[in-house]
């Protein structure tokens, strides 16, 4: 950018004006899961199914389900130690059973658990103050994301974090989901 000695107020000030602004912008954002839940919850009402499942992309033995209810989305996914069960009943569409297992019979460290309420993608925090907060449990550990993270005993950045890794994983289980409902017709 050159020496910093040759800058006007005026160019500062820019620089400043663009940095909050973008740094507002990329804070406004959707979340990444946004679109792909808003598209799951539709394809569901759509067919008249409340319940869908699917092999999770790139993997033999993980899966992901979810139940439709209005207003929710109960989303998990995990790894099975009977990937060959657990792939016969998504052979013959028992999508329920397979969601059943997944949240009874997986392996614990590797289980996800969303409850998204809109369903409009796992939000950082609810749009209302004291409105009911989008959640990620993943193994043992569990975050409600209702914007308290010093409740949680964690920074912000941590919060922050925690958020974009669940966003991001929600997002990709929700995309299986859209293509088997799609695969399927």
């Amino acid at each position: 950018m050159g020496d910093m000695k040759s800058l006007t107020p005026t160019t500062i000030l820019l620089f400043v004006a663009l940095t909050t602004v973008f740094t507002v912008a990329a804070n406004a954002q959707e979340p990444k899961s946004a679109a792909p839940a808003k598209e799951l919850a539709q394809l569901l009402t759509s067919k008249k199914l409340e319940s869908i499942a699917a092999r999770m992309p790139g993997s033999l033995e993980e899966f992901v389900g979810a139940l439709a209810f209005p207003g929710q989305l109960m989303v998990v996914w995990a790894k099975t130690t009977a990937p060959s069960v657990v792939n016969e009943k998504l052979m013959r569409k028992d999508y329920r059973e397979v969601y059943i297992d997944l949240n009874a019979a997986s392996v614990v460290e590797s289980r996800h658990f969303v409850t998204d309420l809109g369903p409009d993608g796992l939000r950082s925090k609810p749009e209302q103050k004291q409105g009911p907060a989008d959640s990620h449990d993943a193994g043992a550990k569990s975050m409600r994301f209702d914007g308290s993270w010093r409740e949680d005993k964690i920074s912000e950045a941590e919060y922050m974090k925690a958020y974009a890794e669940a966003d991001a994983a929600y997002a990709k289980a929700v995309q299986a989901l859209i293509d088997e409902i799609k695969k399927a017709g």
